[in-house]
């Protein structure tokens, strides 16, 4: 059971703290307290309590549930607050620590939708307005897709300032954002050139469809793969290793000077926009420490607008599951120049922002969902050497 679709248009959405330590429960409180789009409607302080709250409170729509905790940990609690509640979405938040990285990534495996870290500090969680923003737009995107997704309505948009800008429909923008539908989307046809490169933005839901992209990913399609997924420092060369281990392609965090070449993947590492430079007939990456674009860094528009500037229209790219808009401005740079842009479908994506976004701008030629996205990549790039 969720929140009645009779309710009034602004209602909150309702949350549940779990977190071993009551003062962090209390900041918490005190964060979301100053905003009317969201509200705590109950709090624990381990997996196990947390399991019950939930049970014997259906309204709630989104967790925030730390790692590491007494009893039962936040990891092991995933399944059975899923099994309570398969729609309720659960943001991972803890300490940026290695372990916590490797955990979370298990977390989102386990069905988490996504990860925010903790300021290191007190002072962080206290007055980090950044980390406040962004906790209150990832409640408030998360509610409204568990909304959307059920026929209920949509949460409040995020006041001020927002870490991302989510896709407004024209006839919603006087009473706040709206997650694109694909009920409307004109798609394009595809561009003429055989690939040189694919690349891949994600983010929100995006480590698990890449695990399912190069679990089954084959190496002849004989080109480099180059891929930005939001995620900070410790994360991405984790999942890196992991995508490494998942299939038959060598995956690896980027480095300054690593060479693009078929059958090996490349990875933003976080904090770091990753370019590309040319010297010869060969291409390197180039890790910029530039300003984030869209709010974040690795962005995909850097990444997009490089390997465009560099191969033309000879690129596929790929945009999967994600909130906000990044890589919708790169993504037209490449089909200006002749290339093709797919994205995940609506059904398969954890948040339908990013590749909603690409389809709403007329950019996309084709929706696909999760588990058919590498036999697509596959089939497009093998049909140009028949």
């Amino acid at each position: 059971m969720i929140a009645p679709a009779n309710e009034p248009e602004n209602s909150p959405v309702r949350v549940m703290l779990v977190d071993d330590s009551a003062i962090i429960r209390g900041l918490y409180r005190r964060m979301m307290s100053e905003d009317d789009g969201v509200e705590v409607v109950a709090d624990a302080g381990n997996g196990e309590i947390a399991v019950r709250r939930l049970q014997d409170n259906p309204l709630v729509e989104v967790i925030i549930l730390d790692i590491e905790m007494p009893v039962m940990d936040g990891v092991t609690a995933i399944p059975l607050l899923l099994k309570a509640r398969p729609d309720v979405m659960i943001l991972m938040s803890s300490t940026l620590t290695t372990q916590n990285a490797n955990a979370s990534l298990r977390a989102m495996r386990a069905g988490a939708a996504d990860y925010l870290p903790k300021p290191t500090t007190s002072r962080g969680l206290t007055s980090g307005q950044d980390f406040r923003s962004e906790l209150l737009m990832k409640i408030k995107i998360l509610g409204e897709t568990l909304r959307k997704k059920s026929g209920n309505i949509a949460p409040r948009p995020v006041p001020g300032k927002t870490p991302v800008t989510p896709v407004a429909k024209p006839e919603t923008k006087a009473s706040g954002w709206r997650l694109r539908s694909s009920s409307s989307i004109q798609l394009r046809n595809p561009g003429r050139h055989r690939p040189r490169v694919i690349a891949i933005g994600s983010s929100t839901g995006g480590p698990e469809a890449l695990r399912e992209i190069f679990e089954t990913m084959p190496l002849d399609i004989n080109l480099p793969i180059v891929i930005t997924q939001h995620m900070p420092p410790m994360f991405t060369k984790i999942l890196a290793d992991r995508l490494g281990r998942s299939g038959a392609w060598t995956v690896r965090e980027a480095e300054d000077g690593d060479e693009l070449k078929p059958g090996v993947a490349l990875v933003a590492p976080g904090g770091r926009h990753m370019l590309f430079k040319q010297q010869g007939t060969r291409i390197f990456a180039k890790l910029d420490d530039g300003p984030p674009e869209n709010f974040c860094r690795p962005a995909v528009d850097p990444m997009f607008r490089s390997v465009n500037k560099l191969f033309g229209g000879a690129v596929l790219g790929v945009v999967l599951t994600g909130m906000g808009d990044d890589g919708t401005k790169g993504a037209k740079e490449i089909i200006d120049t002749g290339g093709t842009i797919v994205a995940q479908n609506e059904e398969t994506s954890v948040v339908w922002g990013m590749p909603g976004a690409v389809t709403g701008a007329g950019l996309c030629s084709k929706l696909i969902p999760r588990n058919e996205m590498a036999k697509y990549i596959t089939n497009f790039v093998v049909r140009f050497a028949k």
